[in-house]
């Protein structure tokens, strides 16, 4: 479908209605059928497509496409590559994000000196070359690969180290696991919104009668024990890794650009229901003091369970942390290549993974020891929703951690929604311990 076919169909439907309609044609432009097993390596030709960010983005932040990463063509939004041969500070994204979503802390950088890196992690916005397909070979998106996607990338970018990388929430342990695998590449790390509670852990000396410990909860147990609370709750973990997740989200009865609006607004700051609190244990009655976009109702999914927490219309028109237009940038991304890409690595990247877990037990016992930072909101439920794990990245996963901070004023999206504090803590950790 040529752009001009699309700008056609356009004149004739309201903006938000005509996302769905790309959807659908975006489809038959960027999935090539692979055969029966692989249904849609994604290959968009990025110059159809119209310039990043709808016109939100700061002019001195250039968007490029890097190819041969790791089998991928990487979109990456970059500051500060005006002057060669500046330290990089290369900066992940969670879910449901963008590269974009470091807009507002990249030129606080670049100012400090840095030459500033926000790729479109695989699965996400318009990076290329992954399988969108639900049944697709989940393997290049487990932890290992999805570290071996940045060092390719630095490399191609010229490149050897970085000052920090920084992750937040499903960027976080991509980002926590590069700099306890190759700290010779990744010289200090900021952990944003998800705490690293460390490599697991093998039984020690049984072979001498030494007790292993109890295996932890799997996600799949704690399902099932959430499903028998009153009301019956499902966890969110396990939703996003089921094959309706995409299509309820992507085709949400509100619409895309409505569903991301109250899902960002529901785990912000500006949702006046999150008080955030560690809890106990990982059991089904502790789980169950989550809100319901991280412990769900049983019979609603995402779409449905962020709904009612939709901002009115003057709590939206008094958002300056996320514009009606800076949504729109969400929508617009996530219309074209849907979820699914973005959802798998909630199918792999988690400890109980069967696989996973074998790969990762490779790095039993090793720590993160290059010097590390951690930020999130002060009412950011994500600090807490795998207990203990803020205890433990403070006092064994990371052997040299200089700050814990909680900001007042944001919740989950805490770079977006105080990006001034977030800047400031980033550039003075780069001065002192990078």
């Amino acid at each position: 479908m040529s752009s001009n076919s699309l700008t056609a169909i356009a004149a004739g439907l309201s903006r938000r209605g005509f996302l769905g309609t790309a959807a659908a044609l975006a489809a038959g432009r960027f999935a090539f059928a692979q055969g029966p097993a692989r249904a849609a390596i994604v290959r968009t030709d990025l110059a159809s497509l119209p310039p990043y960010g709808n016109g939100t983005m700061p002019a001195s932040i250039r968007a490029r496409a890097v190819r041969n990463v790791n089998g991928l063509t990487v979109h990456m939004l970059e500051a500060g590559f005006e002057t060669p041969g500046r330290p990089a500070v290369l900066l992940l994204h969670g879910f449901p994000e963008l590269s974009y979503s470091w807009r507002k802390v990249m030129l606080p950088l670049s100012a400090a000196g840095f030459h500033v890196i926000a790729p479109d992690q695989r699965g996400y916005g318009r990076t290329t070359g992954w399988d969108d397909s639900y049944d697709a070979d989940p393997d290049p998106f487990r932890i290992l690969n999805m570290v071996r996607d940045a060092v390719g990338l630095l490399n191609a970018l010229g490149h050897r180290s970085v000052a920090m990388v920084v992750g937040h929430d499903a960027g976080a342990p991509i980002a926590s696991w590069a700099a306890l695998i190759r700290p010779d590449i990744f010289r200090s790390v900021t952990i944003m919104s998800s705490p690293f509670e460390g490599a697991p852990s093998l039984p020690f000396n049984t072979a001498n009668n030494a007790v292993p410990p109890p295996p932890a909860l799997t996600d799949d147990e704690l399902d099932a024990e959430l499903a028998k609370l009153n009301p019956p709750r499902k966890y969110y973990q396990n939703y996003q890794r089921t094959p309706g997740a995409n299509d309820n989200m992507l085709h949400a009865p509100q619409g895309l650009h409505n569903f991301f609006r109250a899902y960002y607004h529901y785990k912000s700051a500006d949702y006046k229901g999150n008080h955030p609190h560690p809890l106990k244990a990982r059991t089904a009655e502790e789980m169950a003091q989550l809100p319901t976009y991280y412990v769900m109702e049983r019979n609603k999914g995402m779409a449905e369970t962020v709904a009612p927490m939709m901002p009115s219309a003057v709590e939206i028109a008094a958002n300056k942390w996320l514009t009606e237009a800076e949504v729109e940038v969400y929508a617009t991304e996530y219309a074209r290549t849907g979820f699914t890409g973005a959802l798998q690595g909630y199918r792999v990247r988690r400890g109980s993974n069967p696989k996973s877990l074998a790969e990762l037990l490779t790095f039993s016992g090793r720590t993160i020891d290059v010097p590390s930072m951690f930020i999130a909101g002060k009412s950011d439920w994500g600090v807490y929703q795998t207990p203990g794990a803020a205890e433990k990245m403070q006092t064994s996963a990371c052997t040299h951690m200089v700050g814990f901070h909680l900001l007042d004023g944001a919740g989950h999206w805490v770079q977006q929604e105080q990006p001034e504090q977030v800047s400031k803590l980033l550039v003075e950790f780069l001065r002192s311990h990078a």
